[in-house]
């Protein structure tokens, strides 16, 4: 058998503990593009664009091939 605690550990004490744990919100950026909110440093999902360029085709878009 292990060492064990001579003293229970407090709530307060416990809940410092884990302080560092809590979520932030996330920060959205407005893309410069089609003027949606997206996340920063992210392909917008709204247009495929990232840094000016278009990155993926955007949602709800068809290829012509074939």
């Amino acid at each position: 058998m292990g060492a064990l605690p001579k003293k229970k550990r407090t709530q307060s004490r416990k809940r410092a503990r884990w302080s560092h744990s809590a979520l932030s919100p996330v920060s959205l950026s407005i893309c410069p593009q089609c003027k949606t909110a997206k996340r920063s440093h992210r392909v917008c999902g709204n247009c495929g664009y990232y840094a000016g360029r278009e990155v993926i085709s955007p949602k709800g878009a068809t290829s012509s091939e074939g």
